[in-house]
């Protein structure tokens, strides 16, 4: 499918996929990467030096440029130690979502055909049922101790000697990283994710953002997405700046992180800056050192901004996707409560158009239309599905997002909804983040969502499924009043039901796909 390692063009450097030897020669002694889950601090060199052991590793079982390596595991030093040994090889990462079954990880296995399978504690069942499918010949356990039989990389790596790798210069448009899309839609894709992709969106963030090496994240987005790599995390190690690896969401401990740590930026989903906030150490919290709060993966209610407006720091939105980026906006910190819906501006290299759904033409400025994208930063198609490539990937280089945006006066960007949320009930479009936004305001309401449903009159009808606060009680009837007020007659849904929980999924947003 690819020509690994091609020799006949100029995108071909040693820096390729050689990020972490590049960052060691220029601040080796700088703190790279703080593992809050086992208590350990390590320099940009001690993380080379441990991707150069793990390299031997894993070229002395067979691993070569353009094989593919997963790992199904929680997010720990390991995942990070295998991207940085893997992109010096060549090869290319396969995170798998541990939240998947044994029957979905088999079509992503046999979809993607790893020469090598790494799989933490907690995977330990669903790699038994794996293995006794004949899936994948090599299983490595990533941690200390070995697992069912299997020997751990961390022991075995830490006994080689930290030589550097030889190996041949990369092109940018070799593939780093297999990124499997949520599938919410469908089976789940293979977003090849270039090392040319890494690089524009690491550059577009760093200048479009205003990033510096003094800046301190908490890794709030788990690695088998691309939040988890691309939103920060890389962006940071390019530019030398730290990162806080974090485990498994506990919102007392971020928050005390955040304090203890000086982190400038926090960026997570709009239902984790929620919970953080119902806390009642959340008032209490220093967050002096916080530059800005930032939401993405989904719409943010400004409901939720205002809770850390009241606290005299600024939340704002941002968008990306997989395809794409994933950081494609900037929104200038001055124009955040004045535009607090909306994503603001391109980043630097990125060019966009917001076309008519039916006819891909260019509409007015204010009109709501599909969003598409172009630039160094796109992905380069489906793993081994060209046929859904070209869906996605216009014959002129446009991605078509999906999603529905529009334009204001101002030039500034609005994210209206997915395109395939959109409802039309009676003929008129409907789109639920308009209504959740709303419901959000709501004194009772803690978590909302808003699906479309088949109607026999109108063709498809509203339904809003919401959770309550705590110690907090209202009646269907007292909010579909709410909104009565609040918003026109046809965009009113016509089914509300209340839930104790919603489903999420392990980057924290909201399954609209689990409530149809």
């Amino acid at each position: 499918m690819y020509n690994f390692g091609h020799k006949s063009t100029s995108c071909e450097f040693e820096w390729v996929g050689n990020w972490s030897a590049r960052r060691a020669k220029l601040t080796p002694n700088r703190e790279a990467i703080v593992d809050n889950i086992e208590k350990k601090r390590y320099t940009f060199q001690q993380i080379d030096d441990r991707a150069n052991q793990l390299a031997q590793v894993l070229i002395d079982n067979g691993i070569k440029i353009g094989d593919r390596v997963a790992i199904l595991a929680k997010n720990s030093i390991d995942c990070i130690d295998l991207y940085f040994a893997l992109s010096k090889i060549g090869a290319i990462l396969v995170p798998l979502n541990v939240r998947l079954s044994v029957l979905e990880l088999e079509f992503l296995i046999q979809k993607t055909k790893p020469k090598l399978l790494l799989y933490g504690k907690d995977m330990l069942e669903k790699t038994t049922e794996l293995k006794k499918k004949s899936l994948v010949n090599i299983y490595y356990a990533t941690g200390v101790d070995e697992l069912d039989g299997d020997p751990s990389i961390r022991q075995l790596f830490q006994d080689k000697e930290p030589v550097p790798s030889n190996r041949s210069a990369l092109n940018l448009e070799d593939p780093s990283i297999i990124m499997f899309t949520g599938g919410t839609t469908g089976l789940p894709k293979g977003a090849i994710l270039s090392h040319r992709l890494i690089f524009w969106n690491s550059v577009n963030t760093i200048i479009s953002w205003g990033l510096n090496p003094e800046d301190v994240q908490p890794l709030l987005f788990p690695l088998f997405h691309t939040g988890g790599w691309n939103v920060l995390l890389l962006p940071f190690f390019h530019l030398g700046a730290k990162t806080i690896l974090m485990g498994d969401f506990d919102p007392l401990d971020t928050l005390k992180i955040i304090e203890e740590e000086k982190c400038t930026i926090v960026i997570t989903v709009p239902t984790v800056f929620l919970v953080m906030a119902n806390l009642p150490q959340f008032k209490n919290t220093n967050f002096d050192s916080v530059k800005i709060f930032i939401s993405g993966g989904a719409p943010c209610p400004v409901a939720i901004m205002e809770k850390y407006w009241a606290r005299k720091k600024l939340l704002k939105m941002g968008y990306g996707l997989t395809e794409v980026g994933p950081n494609n906006f900037y929104l200038p910190e001055s124009e955040i409560k004045r535009k607090p819906t909306s994503v603001g501006f391109p980043v630097f290299h990125c060019d966009m158009r917001v076309v008519d759904t039916e006819t891909n033409d260019e509409i007015p400025q204010g009109n709501v239309g599909e969003l598409l994208l172009k630039g160094p930063h796109i992905f380069s198609g489906y793993w081994e599905e060209p046929e859904e490539t070209k869906k996605t990937i216009g014959p002129d280089g446009w991605v078509h997002t999906g999603d529905l945006v529009k334009i204001d006066d101002e030039g500034f960007y609005y994210i209206v909804g997915r395109k395939k949320e959109m409802y039309i009930s009676g003929g008129e479009n409907i789109f639920p983040v308009e209504i959740e936004e709303i419901l959000y305001k709501h004194p009772a309401i803690d978590l909302a969502a808003v699906i479309g449903v088949p109607d026999e009159k109108w063709g498809e009808v509203g339904k809003v499924f919401f959770t309550l606060k705590p110690n907090k009680q209202v009646s269907i009837e007292e909010v579909k009043e709410y909104l009565v007020k609040r918003l026109a007659k046809y965009k009113i849904p016509k089914y509300f039901e209340i839930r104790d929980v919603l489903p999420t999924s392990a980057a924290g947003k909201i399954l609209k796909k689990d409530l149809k």
